[in-house]
């Protein structure tokens, strides 16, 4: 994959990406929403975590939160379908309504522009920008600001309950 933009971005929202169907979006949509964005894989030992996903999804999408799947096969080529094949995959297999992009790199030279932010943002816990690992979540404030950077182990429900920690009193009734 080609990087063709290595502009540094001062925040998330002057970021475009490519959503699996092949339309551009910009990240600034997600202004003032809880933002939680996921490098995943259809054949990994962590693509289960997609079903928690889409529950974590159903349970606060009504309350200002969005999760951003970004399929990447860098990992021992554990994403190696086309934009069709993987959105049949996410859509029957775990029934996901959380928007997914197109297929990204997240390390190297061609690293995609939002995970480049987000890498500059949040280190891994030994201090490493390097995603080790597919489903690596970052979570970002409303405002823009990283919250925290999660390791590939740590489930949907622990994010969960972190998000419910965070939102405190922001909490809406649903719909």
């Amino acid at each position: 994959m080609v990087n063709q933009n290595t502009t540094t971005h001062d925040d998330i929202y002057s970021i475009f990406a490519r959503r699996i169907d092949g339309s551009e979006e910009s990240m600034e949509q997600y202004r003032g929403q809880w933002i939680l964005v996921v490098n995943v894989a259809s054949k990994c030992g962590f693509t289960p975590q997609y079903a928690g996903l889409e529950k974590l999804y159903q349970d606060f999408r009504d309350r200002g939160f969005v999760i951003l799947g970004f399929p990447c096969n860098q990992f021992m080529g554990q994403e190696p379908g086309s934009d069709s094949e993987i959105l049949g995959f996410c859509s029957t297999r775990y029934q996901v309504s959380f928007p997914i992009f197109s297929k990204v790199d997240v390390n190297g030279p061609a690293t995609h522009e939002v995970y480049r932010f987000l890498k500059q943002q949040a280190r891994s816990w030994l201090g490493f920008q390097r995603i080790g690992w597919n489903f690596t979540k970052f979570l970002v404030h409303p405002d823009g600001r990283m919250v925290e950077r999660f390791l590939p182990t740590t489930t949907p429900a622990t994010i969960g309950n972190r998000l419910s920690t965070l939102m405190g009193d922001q909490l809406l009734p649903r719909k």
